[in-house]
Order: C-alpha cells, then sequence, then structure tokens
C-alpha cells in the first residue's frame, strides 16, 4: 500500500432506495481506492434533499452549494447508477446538472452501472463517459457493468463473484492512483521540466 495523504475519493450513487446494489457496488469500489491510501466517502443524496428547480435561478439554494463545496474538496469521485430505460438514473443526472467544472475539471472519474437484464449497463456508462468528458473530467479507463445485479449479492448483501469485487476494487484504485500522479510533486515538477526542455536537435519537421 503507498501512502498517499490527503487524496480523497467520494462515492456517489445514483439510487435512493433502501438496501441499494447500485450503492452496494459503490462501497466496493471505494474499498479499493481505501486500499491504495485514499480517504473514501459515500455521499449519500438524500441528505442533500436536491429538488427539481431552475438551473438558471438568480439564488442558489443551500443544500446545492453544500453539495458543490464537498465535490470542490475531492480529487476524484466513483459514480454509480441503475440503468433505467437504457440511460442513467434521473436522481444522478439531476445531481449532475446541478454542479459544473469548479466541481469536475481536473478530476478522476470512475464509473460503476448495475443493470437488472443481462444486457448490462452499457448505455448508461457511456452516457457518464461523455457527461464526464463535458465536465473536462479525467475518465479512468476501466468501468464496472453489472447485468443481471440482483442475482450477484447474497441475503447478507455481499457480492458473490470475486472477480467482479476485483473488478470494482480496480476502479477505486484507479482513480486513487491517478489522482495522487495528477497531485504529486514530483510529477508536476516533471511536466515543468518537460515543457522547459531543449528543442528539436533534428530541426522543424516537416
Amino acid at each position: 500500500m503507498e501512502n498517499i495523504n490527503r487524496i480523497i475519493v467520494l462515492g456517489i450513487s445514483g439510487s435512493l432506495r433502501a438496501g441499494s446494489i447500485t450503492r452496494r457496488a459503490v462501497d466496493i469500489a471505494l474499498t479499493g481506492a481505501q486500499e491504495f491510501g485514499a480517504e473514501t466517502q459515500h455521499i449519500d443524496l438524500l441528505e442533500y434533499d436536491l429538488k427539481f428547480s431552475d438551473l438558471g435561478a438568480p439564488v442558489t439554494p443551500d443544500n446545492v452549494l453544500r453539495l458543490r463545496q464537498k465535490l470542490q474538496s475531492t480529487h476524484g469521485m466513483i459514480l454509480g447508477t441503475p440503468e433505467y430505460h437504457g440511460g442513467l438514473s434521473g436522481v444522478l443526472k439531476h445531481t449532475l446538472d446541478l454542479m459544473g467544472f469548479k466541481e469536475f475539471e481536473g478530476k478522476m472519474l470512475g464509473l460503476v452501472g448495475v443493470a437488472g437484464g443481462k444486457m448490462g449497463a452499457a448505455n448508461s456508462l457511456n452516457s457518464l463517459r461523455t457527461v464526464g468528458r463535458s465536465l473536462h473530467a479525467w475518465v479512468v479507463p476501466e468501468q464496472v457493468s453489472l447485468p443481471e445485479a440482483w442475482r450477484m449479492f447474497d441475503d447478507a448483501g455481499q457480492l458473490k463473484d470475486p472477480e467482479i469485487t476485483e473488478q470494482l476494487k480496480e476502479i477505486g484504485r484507479q482513480v486513487a492512483r491517478f489522482a495522487y500522479l495528477h497531485q504529486s510533486a514530483e510529477s508536476l515538477d516533471f511536466l515543468r521540466k518537460w515543457e522547459l526542455g531543449p528543442d528539436n536537435p533534428g530541426g522543424e519537421t516537416r
């Protein structure tokens, strides 16, 4: 394990259902970030009561400002969504609509999708990847889709397939690892030296 002090990774589940499978999957991914040494927290959207409102309203509700401040303090996020009718959940989409570049730009983003059917959550994951790019986040290469997710957990709420458990943890590890590299003084110093390097001795390219 590496010591990466003050790298913070937050998890957000797009399901408000009690005992949500999506939340369980995001929690497993967060343990991967913990294993890498990051501080983690699962954001419970019920605590923010994000009612539908006019995004252009002159006054922003306090709970929206509170969530924005929370996300601005993090280095990476893991977003989980159930797939409904071929797309991400309305709960998560509304949450993302209330956020902006200050909350996501330059942050590492890991994606988890949960579906009740055999086709999995590919559509919602593709939509989330597009949203992440639009907000200038760094979406990590790996993502996990859980088809027929209701079959995958036992009565105690534990994921039965160790391979999928490892895939979810790897999402968290990648978010924490890339966030560390993005924030580390060594990496930033390397980039500065690279930018100040000598001109190409071979002359102009043609």
